[in-house]
């Protein structure tokens, strides 16, 4: 075991230039590190010396990965992809980087044994991971391939396309997908929990997106919340809770599986489409897109509000209620931040994002959040509605062309890049963990 005073004195690693030589130094520099942590206790049994030790030894690892990155980012990820041949997902290319490049991210092994842990016990292992992916979409040549990796169809989707094409309907779990007409409506059934999101329900509503791309025969797609059976809103529906404070408490809600796969995956393939294989020449359009409605029955809380941002017409009930509180939890609202000073303006968006203020569906702000507020019993009159208006060539090529204007994808990467940092580190901020083990632990969702 390491004395009280023991202190971190390895020498840096220098970059040099080379590849091969620079990679042998940072895996040598983090396997001293290991070494370091292993001979202390886990983080819920260590001094005040001693969490400080590993936060020294944590900081300058992530450092050394960090210089490494600067000047190998490109290379790195050409050899990962075998010269962007292979399109990995973004948790396929943490697992080949950890093996590929030891000690530039953590181990699939390494994780797991962090999963183990609530989040305040945890060292904080995705740190790493988001210094890997800020330098990689940070990079004008990586960057695009990996969000184009991500926008392609899940291997589940493409295996249940031929389900949903002979039964107009998927049940994935925490989504339903029914196909009417050329309506598809998606509806999120994650009831325990007020639709709160989870790593499960990410993955689920991907898939949907993607299954709801795919078959020709959609041209509109709906997303709703179910029915819930949670006992303060039984036989109520609810949009979405945000996300998953308990899960989030129990260390489940991950940067890459999570955080990372919601905003290049599920949300980035309904703003921008799917693309359906990885052909360069695809003509005219290289992604598949379709309008999307949203219809809001009682709240849109956190990540809920996060998807009003992308949909093309958004329907609430007049008793419905839209918030961002991220900023008050601690964290950072996804691509909130990026998305919703151009919907309501600066001065309102900093007054939702960063003083929490919550809006009102019949509220006079709550006209630049949604489109149209009706009663709760008209809202499936008014989705069908806006389907029909929306069932039209020309709005697809429209919000193609208002897309590129909002939102162009070098913006988005940029952004994205510092969030995949920037979020992995304030979910191990003090101040998010106190407050998880004061307010938030077994309580699930907010409402």
């Amino acid at each position: 075991m390491l004395t009280e005073n023991a202190r971190w004195q390895e020498p840096v690693p220098h970059p040099v230039g080379d590849l091969a030589a620079d990679a042998a130094a940072l895996a040598r520099y983090a396997a001293a590190a290991e070494r370091t942590l292993a001979a202390l206790p886990a983080r819920p049994d260590r001094s005040p010396d001693q969490q400080a030790l590993a936060e020294q030894v944590l900081t300058a690892r992530r450092r050394s990965a960090d210089r490494f990155l600067g000047l190998h980012a490109g290379e790195v990820y050409d050899q990962l992809t075998e010269g962007r041949t292979r399109y990995l997902r973004i948790a396929e290319l943490a697992e080949t980087a950890a093996f590929r490049f030891p000690g530039l991210v953590p181990t699939p092994d390494e994780m797991e044994a962090e999963r183990r842990y609530c989040q305040a016990g945890k060292d904080g292992r995705e740190i790493d991971q988001g210094v890997f992916f800020r330098a990689l979409l940070r990079d004008a040549v990586a960057g695009p391939h990996l969000i184009d990796a991500m926008l392609l169809p899940t291997a589940r989707a493409r295996k249940l396309l031929a389900a949903l094409e002979a039964e107009d309907a998927v049940d994935l779990g925490t989504v339903l997908l029914e196909r009417r007409g050329p309506v598809a409506h998606v509806t999120i059934h994650n009831t325990h929990c007020l639709n709160a999101e989870d790593e499960q329900l990410v993955a689920d509503l991907e898939t949907a997106v993607d299954l709801v791309l795919l078959d020709a025969r959609i041209r509109v797609g709906v997303l709703r919340g179910g029915v819930m059976t949670h006992p303060r809103y039984q036989g109520k529906r609810v949009f979405s809770a945000g996300i998953n404070l308990r899960e989030l408490q129990a260390g489940r809600i991950g940067l890459v599986d999570f955080l990372l796969a919601r905003e290049v995956g599920c949300l980035n393939k309904i703003a921008r489409g799917l693309l359906p294989a990885v052909e360069e020449d695809r003509f005219p359009d290289r992604t598949i897109q379709k309008p999307w409605i949203a219809a809001v029955d009682s709240f849109a809380i956190g990540g809920g509000m996060q998807l009003l941002m992308l949909f093309d017409w958004v329907i609430a009930a007049d008793d419905a209620w839209f918030s961002l509180p991220a900023a008050q939890e601690g964290i950072v609202p996804g691509l909130g931040n990026l998305r919703l000073g151009r919907l309501t303006g600066a001065r309102l968006s900093r007054r939702i994002i960063l003083g929490g203020l919550r809006i009102g569906a019949t509220d006079p702000e709550a006209t630049l959040v949604c489109d149209e507020v009706v009663p709760p019993e008209q809202v499936t009159e008014a989705v069908e509605t806006a389907a029909l208006a929306m069932d039209s060539p020309a709005v697809i090529a429209n919000r193609r062309m208002i897309g590129l204007a909002e939102e162009p994808e070098d913006r988005f990467r940029a952004y994205l890049a510092e969030f995949a940092l920037l979020q992995a580190r304030r979910l191990y901020g003090t101040d998010v963990t106190d407050k998880i083990d004061r307010g938030w632990s077994g309580t699930g969702a907010r409402a």
